[in-house]
């Protein structure tokens, strides 16, 4: 090893000796200033408290058929405005309805929904009669040509929303 060798791997040394102890006295100076969250501090703070049960809560919710759905509601993002955390308010008529949830399947007819306005698609349904129509809609339905959801998947309409969408939508295949 030369001269030159020797005097880097010494000065690379203390160099990086140096940086290691800025390192160790970077991590006592925040452990020293920041050790106030400790776990006990956590524990005591309904605040805190509150904040990790909100992180930490579980982001579905289950209907179950013939059972009181009444207490689920649609909850906003982690985030949202403060006056947005009520439930979601429920449509006035068919038509609302029809734009706030059926629009989602049978606007692109994802999942075998008939498209709405297609006359062709909604003929074979329209002649089953409406009373059939609003059962689908209602309880849900698993056919060979798709998958209608229990009240288009919005738990909380009434059965007389939903038929009153029912009947925009078959207005509309007319």
């Amino acid at each position: 090893m030369s001269k030159q060798d020797d005097h880097f791997f010494n000065v690379f040394s203390a160099v990086l000796g140096i940086l290691v102890a800025i390192t160790l006295f970077l991590f006592v100076l925040a452990k020293f200033f920041g050790g106030g969250m400790t776990r006990q501090h956590v524990a005591s703070d309904p605040i805190l408290q509150a904040e990790v049960a909100e992180r930490v809560r579980g982001f579905g919710q289950l209907a179950i058929a013939g059972q009181d759905n009444s207490a689920l509601s649609i909850a906003p993002p982690p985030g949202a405005a403060a006056a947005a955390t009520t439930a979601a308010a429920l449509p006035a008529n068919g038509e609302e309805v029809y734009r706030a949830v059926c629009t989602v399947c049978h606007g692109p007819g994802i999942a075998g929904a008939p498209k709405s306005g297609d006359r062709a698609a909604w003929a074979p349904r329209i002649a089953q009669g409406n009373e059939i129509l609003y059962k689908h809609s209602i309880e849900g339905f698993q056919g060979s040509a798709g998958v209608m959801p229990a009240r288009g998947g919005r738990a909380d309409l009434t059965d007389e929303l939903v038929k009153e969408a029912v009947d925009y939508m078959v207005a509309q295949a007319r």
